[in-house]
């Protein structure tokens, strides 16, 4: 498979790089930090993401969609890191269909038309500590009458507050560090007994941390068998993490354009800045590491469209390259950027913050550095 874009391809990326770049630029997000927007993104913007298409990019034409896979969402997520594009794209329609997909025809009805038509988001209630651990998982679902009762707490629910619905794991099996016995749940937001305070993260993203008090669902909402939820648990966070590690790549070009234009225009001594020598190779540096990471997530992306099970591993190598390539990039950013770089009236700031966010979701690049290593048996 070749790494790099074909001509549909890459007209999905130019498309999707004109879109965000007039619709949804980095002083979009500024305005939604400084107008205290609790849902941190705009539903209509989340709307122009549907009339685009966007949102069916992993729903099957015969659901409606588009039928395309992780390397076309990649293109729409590298896009929407470059420009720090606030949406629930991400944890909706690439992580949350991914799990539907994996599920029962009534819960593909019942979400997939509002995800299309930019009327629903989902949020993924996965986490319940302050560091990913998807193994961990401690949240109870015992069986009650027809259905189950939730009880638990989830940290760090991205969207959660806004979301129509949340994706939620929980237990009818098992303990805390074993794999098997995790069932998700589709489980409405409005549904008694479950708490939800939102938080604002240090990217200006809302995130909800979510009590579960006994929450009461039917049958219904099991996404796939009971007890049998690793299959879509897997399918989530693989498409979850893919799609972050393109999203984190669009976050470093970003920065990375920002800084070589100010290069290009910052006079110091008489001449530009970089005219001089030692700022002209760390920004080659960034340039070599940038297109490393992006061909490590393009080869993760078509694995999983392939259907691979190597795809596993090299989703975890592009979580980890393009966490810490980002994370070089932005810090070098801020550097070449001098005092300014530190103040608020300058984006580059701005990409710093939503590559600390960014890395954390689904596991950091030590997380899944750790990962490939115990794949590989260390």
């Amino acid at each position: 498979m070749p790494l790099y874009l074909n001509d549909d391809q890459t007209m999905l990326r130019d498309s999707a790089r004109e879109f965000l770049r007039s619709e949804a630029p980095v002083s979009h997000l500024r305005k939604l930090r400084d107008d205290d927007c609790q849902d941190g993104f705009r539903h209509a913007l989340w709307k122009q993401f549907a009339e685009m298409g966007f949102t069916g990019i992993l729903i099957g034409e015969d659901d409606g969609g588009l039928g395309l896979g992780h390397v076309e969402a990649g293109v729409v997520l590298e896009e929407v890191g470059r420009n720090l594009s606030p949406s629930p794209f991400l944890t909706t329609a690439i992580a949350g269909v991914a799990a539907l997909n994996e599920g029962g025809r009534h819960l593909k009805d019942k979400f997939f038309p509002g995800i299309l038509s930019g009327d629903t988001v989902l949020a993924l209630a996965i986490d319940e500590g302050a560091r990913h651990g998807p193994a961990k998982i401690a949240t109870k679902a015992e069986r009650s009458g027809n259905g189950f009762k939730l009880s638990g707490k989830k940290q760090f629910v991205i969207q959660g507050a806004s979301a129509d619905a949340l994706i939620i794991a929980a237990r009818t099996a098992g303990a805390p560090g074993e794999t098997d016995g995790i069932t998700l749940f589709a489980v409405d937001k409005h549904a008694a007994g479950m708490a939800i305070e939102n938080s604002r993260l240090l990217d200006s993203s809302m995130a909800a941390h979510v009590t579960l008090n006994g929450v009461t669902v039917d049958g219904d909402a099991v996404i796939g068998e009971v007890g049998h939820g690793k299959k879509m648990l897997s399918a989530m966070l693989r498409a979850g993490r893919a799609g972050s590690a393109a999203e984190l790549v669009g976050v470093g070009a970003g920065a990375m354009d920002m800084t070589v234009d100010y290069l290009k225009q910052r006079k110091q001594f008489g001449r530009l800045i970089g005219e001089f020598q030692a700022l002209q190779h760390r920004a080659a540096h960034l340039y070599s590491e940038m297109e490393i990471a992006r061909a490590a997530v393009l080869k993760a992306q078509q694995l999983l469209d392939a259907g691979k099970d190597s795809a596993e591993i090299y989703v975890s190598v592009a979580k980890a390259k393009a966490g810490r390539t980002t994370n070089l990039v932005v810090r070098e950013g801020v550097q070449m950027h001098g005092g300014i770089g530190m103040t608020d009236e300058y984006d580059i700031g701005f990409y710093m913050k939503r590559d600390r966010a960014l890395n954390e979701f689904m596991g950091d690049a030590n997380f899944h550095a750790g990962r490939v290593a115990e794949i590989f048996g260390y």
